[in-house]
This record gives C-alpha cells, structure tokens and sequence, in this order.
C-alpha cells in the first residue's frame, strides 16, 4: 500500500488546553478573572457591531498597553509555556504518529485556533504541529501591535481547511487556493482528515470535513456542555478530554486511522485487479 497523508486537525483552547490559553498568563497579569475578561469582549463586540475574535484581539492590546505588558511575539510565545494540557497530551503525538506509519499512513498535526498563533508556537507542544493556523499581530518598528495581521473566527477556519486539501499554506497565497485543483494533486484529500473540536466556533469545519467524506470528534469536560454536537449529528465521535493510551480519544482515532487505511488498501486493490484484467486483454 502507497503511503498517504493523513490530517489530524485540532481547535486549541479547551480541545487540548484545559482553557483559553490567555487565562493562565496574560488575563491574571491584568489583574482582572478570565469572566471578567471575556465579559468585557462581549460587550465591546456587542456595542461595536465588531467580530468577537477582533474584540478579544483589541482588547489584549488595550489592556496590555494600560498595563505595560508585551505582546511581541517573544513575549507572548513566554506565556504559552505555562498553557496546561488534558492529561495524555504530551505523550499523545508520538504514539498517534508511531500508530500512523505501522498501518502505512503519515500523520500531520494542524492547529486551526481563534487563539494566538505565538502562545501556541511556545507552548510544551509547540513543535508538534506541522503547521499552527491561529490569530496574529502586525507590529510597528518598536514592537507595539498596530494591527490584526489574522483573525480567525468561526466561518474562516474552514478557508485552512482547502489550504490543508490543496497544500497551499503560505497565508499570502489566494490565486492558488482559489483556483481549480485536480484532486490527483491535492495533498490531503478530505476523506483522509480528522477534525477535533469542543464547540460552536468548530462546528462549520465539523460540518465541512465530514460533508467531504473526513470525520469530526467532539471533545468534552462535561458531557453536557456541547451536547448539540452530538444531538444535531455534528460529529462521530463525542468524547472525553483525555490523551491517554487506550482513552476514548484514542480507540476513535485508531479506529477512523484504521479504516482510513483500509479504505486507501481496498481501492489500490480494486484498482490493480481492474488493470491486470485490461492488461491481459
């Protein structure tokens, strides 16, 4: 069996992490509780008619500003390093990876996150990720944010998902992304990713990927706090946030790698036995 790639592409906050990556840093350095934090970016969405992701973008900066806390990119990757994760996570890659290559699959971990792409890049897990699809400052010649450079909300992730299929991941590139791809030379075909995700912000990438043929997995720390996503058909699995070996978490994901690369061995023999009867005609 030719060897095929496989995506494993994951939401961040509250699907790896425990919380929101700014609540184990940045939001105490306010001296403000991630409610009142978070409370303040509603209402500043909600007066502004502004999209929440630039809300919480904004007000970081605002905040930060006040303070005379640092946003530069060092700064915040400093602040991923005390993200915590669900149990099983730092081991998890590794054996999901060892797992991929004993059934003939290479795995490729993405990040999608309407988290900050920094605080992700220094996290314990950082270097795990092929590629981290997350926000983004632009920064003026002293290091002050100036401007959104990417704000991922909930709609827009879908955009990385036909940036994984046709493997154009530089973000500058569009003309390539939006033109037609023959699916010969799509790096990773839908059928071959698995998208992982806690709630509403994941549900249109849910609904993507498993319109194309890929599977979802929704992820909970209390069963009930994303139960639509099992009532209203979003994923295939919905289960714990827990990594470790024999989890939940890891039987769904053995068992859709295993009939990923079943399906990838069946056609190749399908597809052999249809050419050895024309071959011998």
């Amino acid at each position: 069996m030719s060897k095929q790639t496989v995506a494993l592409i994951y939401d961040f906050d509250n699907t790896l992490s425990t919380r929101d990556m700014q609540e184990f840093t940045f939001i105490p350095a306010l001296g403000m509780s991630p409610s009142e934090f978070w409370s303040k970016c509603d209402e500043i969405s909600h007066s502004l008619s502004m999209d929440h992701i630039l809300a919480y973008m904004f007000l970081m900066a605002q905040k930060a500003k006040e303070k005379g806390i640092s946003l530069s990119p060092e700064s915040l990757r400093a602040m991923g390093k005390d993200v915590q994760f669900f149990d099983g996570v730092d081991t998890w890659f590794k054996r999901v990876n060892d797992y991929g290559e004993a059934i003939g699959l290479e795995v490729r971990h993405y990040i999608i996150s309407c988290g900050l792409k920094a605080m992700i890049e220094g996290c314990p897990i950082g270097k795990e990720f092929y590629n981290i699809f997350a926000c983004d400052y632009i920064y003026d010649d002293n290091g002050d944010v100036i401007w959104p450079g990417v704000a991922i909300n909930y709609t827009s992730k879908t955009q990385f998902l036909y940036r994984i299929n046709k493997g154009v991941e530089d973000m500058g590139e569009h003309k390539k992304l939006n033109m037609y791809m023959p699916a010969s030379e799509r790096v990773v075909p839908f059928e071959n990713m698995i998208y992982i995700g806690d709630g509403l912000t994941d549900v249109p990438s849910m609904k993507l990927t498993r319109s194309r043929g890929g599977y979802a997995i929704g992820v909970y720390r209390n069963p009930q706090d994303a139960s639509y996503l099992v009532n209203e058909d979003r994923v295939d699995f919905y289960v714990e946030g827990n990594y470790v070996e024999n989890s939940e978490m890891d039987v769904a994901i053995k068992a859709i790698l295993n009939r990923i690369s079943a399906r990838i061995k069946f056609k190749e023999l399908s597809e052999n036995s249809y050419r050895s009867v024309k071959e011998r005609k």
